[in-house]
């Protein structure tokens, strides 16, 4: 984010003070509140003026908390469940049984990984079809049992390699919104960080889309867009306004229900804060869903995809 650089320099400042304090043994309490005042000031005003790009960048920080990271703190019992019973086990995409409090659910999430080795482990965050159709087997199992399906999407985009296609990327991307449509059990998809191009939307068909304050979500990347609209990557920034991709814009188009609120400066920032905003709305709308007869819910969920956007003519 344009900000960090100069929220980055005051708060190495502090440490400096703070550890030649400690070890010269003198008294630098004022300077130290003195720029802890500056930086929280710096702070208010720059989380005040966010762009969408901005929300790229906080969206994309190496420290936001993943799927993992929140399946880890808001879940108990979460049983792992591997493999798409056809070709292989996609570890770009995590799913399992679990409960939140006394909650049942089936989580399943884009996992992208934080070291380079689990980076590479996780596809980046990229999944094959196999990932897909993992998660359409959760799925189905989940309505089987009549458990609520919960997702947290955090991805790019799917992996677009030659062996992804090969194996039916599209199809199975395609085949998961057509049985997310019609799912006989209560859905809810979260947007954690990036929620990019159908590799999100696979995951994305819900009966509450949320959205956690900083994350994005949209039809592809910016830099995407930028490339094949303006022929020129580097104006990533101008295709980002256009796309509107924040929370705040989607929500006002109604592409999503509703927003998560993160602690100041992003979840990267209070882990534990945006672990327990997020239960706290996922409880929230499974005790709203679970009021509604099957029925109506698969009427509402397809009414609410159908009402997205409109047509323009001449």
């Amino acid at each position: 984010m344009r900000y960090e650089k100069e929220l980055l320099e005051i708060e190495n400042k502090i440490k400096e003070l703070e550890k030649f304090a400690e070890e010269k043994e003198v008294d630098l309490s004022k300077e130290i509140e003195k720029q802890k005042k500056i930086y929280i000031a710096k702070s208010k005003e720059a989380y005040s003026k966010l762009t969408d790009w901005d929300k790229v960048s906080i969206a994309r920080h190496p420290e936001r908390p993943y799927a993992l990271d929140y399946i880890n703190e808001i879940t108990t019992d979460f049983v792992e469940l591997h493999g798409d019973r056809l070709f292989g086990d996609d570890s770009a995409v995590v799913g399992g049984l679990c409960r939140i409090d006394d909650k049942k659910f089936m989580v399943i999430g884009i996992q992208k990984g934080r070291t380079v080795e689990e980076k590479i482990e996780r596809n980046f965050g990229m999944s094959n079809p196999e990932g897909y159709r993992k998660a359409l087997r959760l799925m189905k199992m989940a309505e089987k049992f009549r458990i609520p399906v919960l997702t947290l999407i955090d991805t790019s985009g799917a992996y677009p390699g030659m062996e992804a296609e090969e194996r039916g990327q599209g199809e199975a991307i395609a085949r998961n919104l057509m049985e997310m449509s019609g799912l006989k059990t209560p859905i809810i998809a979260v947007v954690i960080g990036e929620g990019g191009s159908g590799g999100a939307l696979a995951l994305g068909v819900a009966d509450k889309v949320l959205m956690m304050e900083h994350a994005v979500y949209s039809v592809i990347s910016p830099e995407g867009c930028a490339a094949i609209l303006f022929k020129d990557g580097s104006l990533a920034e101008k295709a980002a306004k256009n796309l509107k991709i924040s929370a705040q814009n989607l929500k006002k188009l109604g592409v999503i229900d509703e927003i998560i609120p993160e602690p100041f400066g992003g979840a990267h920032k209070d882990p534990k804060c945006a672990e327990i905003n997020l239960k706290k709305a996922v409880l929230l709308s499974i005790s709203e869903l679970e009021k509604i007869k099957m029925d109506t819910l698969l009427e509402n969920r397809y009414n609410k995809f159908r009402s997205i956007g409109f047509f323009m003519g001449k």
